[in-house]
């Protein structure tokens, strides 16, 4: 699972989960400005900053329609 880090590796920035930012393979986090000026590389790592994907809940929270939400409805 892709770790989502919550800030910029270079100027800690807060990152939320449907906040734009940028990784590169090894998950290494960058805000919009600063991949602008580090020209879209990695300083870690020189390779490629693209945009990370949005998750719109974090994968710990618990699901409000889960299985024992759904098995409550079908029991009496």
């Amino acid at each position: 699972m892709l770790k989502m880090k919550v800030s910029c590796e270079r100027c800690s920035a807060r990152l939320g989960l449907s906040d734009h930012a940028y990784i590169c393979s090894f998950e290494c986090t960058f805000c919009p400005t600063c991949v602008e000026e580090l020209n879209q590389v990695c300083p870690n790592c020189q390779g490629n900053l693209v945009l990370r994907p949005f998750r719109r809940t974090s994968p710990t929270e618990v699901a409000k329609t889960g299985f024992k939400a759904k098995l409550e409805k079908i029991l009496p």
